[in-house]
C-alpha cells in the first residue's frame, strides 16, 4: 500500500480534447498549484509535436509529463508517425520500465484522425464520443463539452474553450488562461 505524504502536492491542469465535424481541438488551462497557492497562471500544457501534425496535452507533474512527451516523440519517430502504435508502445514501456512506472502524469495525443489518453497503468484509451480529458478539472470540462456537443452547433475549438471556462468556474485548480490548438 502506498503511503501518502504530508507534503503539499502540486495540482494543476485541465486538458480537454474535442473532435467534431472533422475538426480536432485541444485546450488546456494555465494554472499550476502547490497546496493552496497558485505557482503559475500561464503554463503551456498543450503542444504541437511531430512537425505540428500531432497535438499533445498533459496533466500531472510537469517534469514527468515532459519526460513522457520526449519519449512519446521518440516512439513517433520510431514508428513513422503512427499515432496508435506509438501510444501503445509508450504505454508498454511506461508500465514495465522501473523508472517510467514512477512518473505521475497523463497524456492525451491526437493527430486529427485518432486520439488517445495514455496512462502509466498501461491504458491507451480512445474516445467513443470525440471527447477526452485529463487533470483536476477534467470531469467538469468533460461534462460541459458533452452538453455543448449535444445542444449546440459550436465548433470543436469553441466547445473546448467554453468547456474549460466552465471548468475554471467550478474547479479551484483550473483557471481561465486557456490555450487552444487545432489540427
Amino acid at each position: 500500500m502506498r503511503q501518502e505524504s504530508n507534503m503539499a502536492r502540486i495540482r494543476s491542469t485541465t486538458v480537454l480534447l474535442v473532435t467534431r465535424n472533422g475538426q480536432t481541438a485541444m485546450a488546456g488551462d494555465g494554472q499550476v498549484t502547490l497546496g493552496e497557492t497558485v505557482l503559475k497562471s500561464n503554463a503551456r500544457k498543450v503542444r504541437r509535436i511531430s512537425n505540428g501534425k500531432i497535438l499533445a496535452g498533459f496533466a500531472g507533474s510537469t517534469a514527468d509529463a515532459f519526460s513522457l512527451l520526449t519519449r512519446f516523440e521518440t516512439k513517433l519517430e520510431q514508428f513513422q508517425g503512427q499515432l496508435e502504435r506509438a501510444a501503445i508502445e509508450l504505454s508498454k514501456d511506461w508500465r514495465t520500465d522501473k523508472y517510467l512506472r514512477n512518473l505521475e502524469a497523463l497524456l492525451i495525443v491526437a493527430d486529427g484522425t485518432d486520439a488517445f489518453l495514455i496512462s502509466g497503468k498501461g491504458d491507451v484509451i480512445s474516445s467513443d464520443d470525440g471527447l477526452l480529458s485529463v487533470g483536476s478539472g477534467s470531469m467538469y470540462a468533460l461534462a460541459a463539452a458533452r452538453a455543448l456537443v449535444k445542444h449546440t452547433s459550436l465548433t470543436a475549438k469553441e466547445i473546448a474553450e467554453e468547456s474549460l471556462r466552465i471548468a475554471g468556474e467550478i474547479c479551484i485548480y483550473t483557471n481561465s488562461d486557456i490555450l487552444v490548438e487545432e489540427i
